[in-house]
């Protein structure tokens, strides 16, 4: 093999064969057949020792430009397929940023949720704490402990939802109330204590304009030696001006509730006509919005739990979350809570 033709041959070869090459796979491969270790021209490379005296600078400055020819068309020749391998991945991977966006709707939390956590500010800034139980309870909880009766007819099937679990005598049920959280509360807490109780409630009702049968309610409790009536007229009142606003007045009317002795109901002032005007579509012309039940907590509830009720007095209140929301944002029927309307629930962000 004679070196100088062999070299310009390889020097002839490579612009076209280099040129002809679609990847770069393929350019490693045609260059390394071209001058690599394997090729003629790394033969020559490797006789470079044995040529004559006069024979091997002829040679070695071919070789020489043969290697530069090749690396330069090889660094050529990858700009380039790297420059349309970057346009291929730019078309395949484009996106359109003047296409409309597909949008998607921001939820929010519940008008009923809003609510619960309004309230329980409005107390919390008081000193409340949030206590929360089971809502699968004990007819104990639920109905003993707070002085009501195996008589009373809160206790009948058609009122209560029982469950067909444990000891039949334990009456285990879905609370009608949260009440019987105050009642274990009570049970595992001694004086002073001020807590509200938020949560679901389960009862027996048909589904109507007014009704369900899963409904949510906050209770109040506050047990300590010197408490009076009064403490309850001046917290509730607090509350009703700070949910409904300052100018809110409030009444209290004599009621009765098992658990309560003296009992009330509490009625604010329609915030909308302030007066009872004829045709207010709030409170009907009556002047007054009915809130909440509310009262003395009853001395037997307090044997129940272990106090002494020569020793500890105490208040307590329920209140409907449903019926404090559709009573402030004007809601004449209380399914579409549930109805997932979202014409409705967008109304409250």
């Amino acid at each position: 093999m004679e070196p100088l033709p062999t070299l310009e041959d390889v020097l002839q070869r490579a612009p076209e064969e280099i040129a002809a090459v679609d990847d770069l796979d393929s350019l490693a491969s045609v260059v390394d057949k071209l001058v690599g270790p394997k090729s003629p021209v790394g033969d020559i490379r490797r006789a470079m020792g044995s040529l004559d005296a006069e024979q091997r600078p002829l040679v070695g400055s071919k070789l020489n430009e043969v290697s530069s020819t090749v690396d330069r068309l090889q660094s050529e020749k990858r700009r380039l397929l790297e420059f349309e391998e970057t346009n291929r991945r730019l078309q395949s991977e484009a996106i359109d940023v003047t296409l409309p966006v597909i949008g998607r709707s921001v939820g929010a939390i519940h008008l009923v949720q809003q609510t619960i956590e309004e309230i329980s500010q409005i107390f919390g800034a008081l000193g409340f704490h949030v206590a929360n139980g089971p809502e699968a309870d004990l007819g104990w909880y639920n109905f003993d402990a707070l002085n009501t009766p195996a008589t009373h007819p809160a206790r009948l099937e058609s009122d209560t939802m029982y469950l067909d679990y444990g000891d039949p005598r334990d009456e285990m049920l879905l609370r009608t109330q949260t009440s019987p959280v105050q009642a274990r509360w009570m049970e595992s807490h001694e004086p002073p204590i001020h807590i509200i109780v938020p949560g679901k409630c389960y009862r027996t009702d048909a589904v109507d304009a007014s009704h369900l049968p899963v409904f949510h309610q906050v209770e109040g409790l506050a047990v300590d030696t010197d408490i009076t009536f009064a403490d309850l007229k001046g917290t509730l009142a607090h509350f009703a001006r700070e949910f409904f606003g300052s100018e809110t007045v409030v009444r209290f009317r004599p009621h009765f509730f098992p658990f309560t002795e003296p009992s009330a109901e509490l009625d604010v002032s329609c915030f909308n006509c302030d007066g009872g005007e004829p045709g207010c579509r709030v409170c009907k012309g009556a002047g007054w919005l009915e809130m909440l039940g509310c009262g003395m907590v009853d001395p037997d509830v307090f044997r129940a739990v272990g106090y002494d009720p020569d020793e500890v007095t105490g208040w307590a209140f329920g209140m409907g979350v449903e019926r404090m929301a559709m009573v402030r944002h004007d809601i004449n029927d209380i399914r579409n809570f549930i109805l997932n309307d979202t014409r409705f629930l967008s109304q409250f962000p």
